[in-house]
């Protein structure tokens, strides 16, 4: 044989014995009985069989398996050195016959499915801990200056230093930190939340103590459970596209994903369902600013443009406004009262709730007077979709906490579009402001403005929603045409007293009245904003007994507040389970909050008769005289037509 050959040969040899290397779990102790050997092994064989093949392969190392005696409440533990050791306690309950005993604390439930996920956690550790990815380093690198080169954004740098800074295991991929609830802090690129705030809905609480035990948890369920695409579909995807594999255990999943509509109709069982692939196209909504503290850079949302049934997708999808959603990451407040120094130092907790886009549209058109931007994010389908199911994922697990200046609307809704979509382009965007927000997602061409270019076209296509302010201003001139009124601004129209207003009512035509309708429904709204902020005070004011009636009011109002909770945190009415609900548990789901739901329907019809004896009297006098007003504008509107005056509103 030439040396060429023998050189070939065993070039060949020493491939095949490379592509046979892997993990090899040795059990060691030599006082077993056989029937605790026998289980042991068979243990450690179900262990192996379960692992994916490219980490037995990565993973190609020897290692011991003991039994030892340890802390009740450690099952087992990973030795940098001394391999894998198992509570010895648990030893008699594998071997005897009894190892499906169920464990009633333990999530897993019976010994040896325990043990098993004990010994598949442990060898997770060790495979975060080998340190296998160096040319993963180089590629990061690489990576971070081409974007730099290509991106040339500001404090860029910074974020690279943040990843070059990483230990490149698995458990601190920054992929892996954003689904894991360790999102990027706000300004400091490449630095992480030290808190995890997907608190709900969580499999086992100990995920939450550091990212290594969020990763060795999460195998566990991942090779183990068979609904955990279905209950954590995000997680599912990123373990199998790392591993270039996925279980043969995993069931189907059902169509939809279950979420709680946050709406104010009481009347309506809240419980929905989301279909990701019903969703046509996502949209950046936001509301302008005002001058309260709480919105005075507007207020940033997402919006799903969801085709009505048998609709196609399509831009007509765009017409089925009874369907859309609104994503909204809100302060709930579990009190009346709002306070801007809570809301800078975090007190209330930050949530998603998911609204009806109607109801959105009229709380800030009509009520607040601030028109809302509708801009369609440039994602792809998949993108788009992941967003979708990452976003219902929050809605079952978040509960963080909400900071006006650096956890606000904004700065949640970034994080939420990074770890949904994974779009490179968001990873070194940063906004604390949502008009700020707005404005980076349109320079960095992840938003399209030509929706907005013509304010007609964009108003008729529900691109863009305006204020009711410029109608009232519209009336307002109607009135300016015929009375000699002194006020140049609605604005000044509205504040006068009613009383004030009343006189003008018999002079006006048929067209001036039909205008001066529509602004004192205006009024009424207006005084029903200052009401509410007047009932904040009012109620607290009365919340130390003195006055049995205030107490029956703000009994009432204090119930809805502290019973509403559930509509912006729905895992509250589950118990067990964890990730998104399966079907099996939506029964419960209807069930608990349709009587939920109707304890609200009650309380907010109790609220309604007593809720104006919470108020001063000179603000229930003023609306009150709001009221009469437009009691007989309504009569004075049908005597003109009556008498066959022609109505035309401008």
């Amino acid at each position: 044989m030439s040396w060429s050959r023998t050189w070939l040969l065993g070039l060949a040899l020493l491939a095949s014995t490379c592509s046979q290397a892997e993990l090899r779990l040795q059990l060691t102790d030599a006082e077993l009985s056989p029937a605790e050997r026998q289980a042991s092994q068979q243990l450690l064989q179900d262990a192996l069989a379960a692992l994916p093949p490219r980490l037995k392969q990565q993973l190609d190392r020897r290692v011991s398996v003991r039994w030892r005696n340890l802390p009740a409440q450690v099952y087992g533990r990973a030795g940098r050195f001394s391999g894998i050791e198992l509570n010895s306690a648990l030893l008699p309950g594998l071997s005897d016959g009894s190892r499906t005993t169920t464990l009633t604390s333990r999530p897993h439930g019976t010994v040896r499915r325990e043990l098993l996920a004990t010994v598949l956690h442990e060898i997770t550790h060790l495979y975060d801990r080998a340190q296998l990815w160096p040319q993963v380093e180089r590629q990061l690198q690489h990576q971070c200056r081409q974007r730099e080169q290509s991106l040339g954004a500001v404090g860029l740098p910074d974020y690279c230093r943040g990843q070059t800074a990483r230990r490149f295991t698995l458990s601190d991929d920054p992929l892996l930190l954003d689904l894991a609830g360790w999102p990027q802090q706000v300004g400091r690129r490449g630095t992480r939340e030290q808190d995890n705030h997907q608190v709900a809905r969580s499999p086992d609480s100990y995920e939450l103590s550091n990212p290594r035990e969020f990763l060795a948890v999460n195998m566990e369920y991942f090779l183990l459970d068979p609904s955990y695409a279905c209950r954590r579909p995000s997680l599912a995807r990123y373990m199998s596209a790392h591993f270039a594999w996925t279980p043969a255990n995993q069931q189907p999943c059902a169509e939809g994903l279950a979420y709680l509509n946050a709406g104010r109709d009481f009347a309506r069982q809240p419980l929905g369902s989301i279909d990701p692939q019903r969703v046509y196209q996502v949209d950046y909504l936001l509301a302008e600013a005002n001058d309260a503290l709480a919105s005075r850079w507007g207020h940033s949302m997402l919006r799903l443009v969801i085709c009505a049934p048998g609709r196609p997708l399509g831009p007509d999808c765009r017409l089925d406004l009874q369907e859309h959603l609104v994503l909204s990451y809100r302060a709930f407040v579990g009190d009346v009262q709002l306070s801007s120094w809570d809301g800078l130092t975090g007190a209330y907790p930050s949530r998603l709730f998911v609204l009806p886009l109607e109801q959105v549209i009229e709380e800030y058109t009509k009520v607040e007077l601030r028109s809302l931007a509708s801009v369609p994010l440039r994602l792809n389908r998949v993108q788009l979709e992941h967003l979708v199911t990452r976003a219902v994922e929050q809605h079952w697990s978040y509960d963080g906490d909400y900071w006006f200046l650096s956890n606000n609307c904004a700065v949640e809704t970034l994080k939420l579009l990074r770890s949904g979509t994974q779009h490179p382009r968001l990873h070194a965007l940063d906004s604390i402001m949502p008009n700020g927000l707005l404005d980076t997602l349109l320079a960095r061409g992840l938003a399209d403005r030509s929706v907005l270019a013509d304010d007609a076209e964009a108003l008729r296509l529900g691109y863009r929603f305006d204020s009711f302010r410029d109608r009232y201003q519209a009336m307002f001139s109607v009135l300016q045409a015929q009375l000699p009124i002194e006020q140049t601004q609605v604005e000044d129209w509205l504040a006068l007293p009613a009383e004030q207003r009343q006189p003008w009512f018999a002079r006006a035509d048929l067209r001036t009245s039909a205008a001066l309708l529509l602004l004192e429904q205006a009024a009424l709204r207006r005084q029903l904003l200052l009401a509410q902020d007047e009932l904040k005070r009012r109620y607290l004011s009365g919340r130390d007994g003195v006055d049995p009636t205030l107490n029956k009011a703000g009994g009432a109002l204090h119930q809805i507040l502290a019973n509403s909770g559930f509509l912006s945190r729905p895992a509250e009415l589950l118990e067990g389970g964890y990730g998104l609900p399966q079907r099996a548990e939506w029964q419960r789901l209807e069930t608990q909050s349709q009587a939920r739901q109707q304890q609200l329907r009650q309380l907010s019809d109790n609220l309604d008769q007593e809720v104006r004896t919470l108020l001063e009297p000179a603000r229930l006098a003023e609306m009150q005289a709001t009221e009469t007003n437009l009691t007989q504008l309504g009569a004075h509107l049908r005597a003109l037509h009556k008498s066959g005056g022609g109505l035309q509103l401008p």
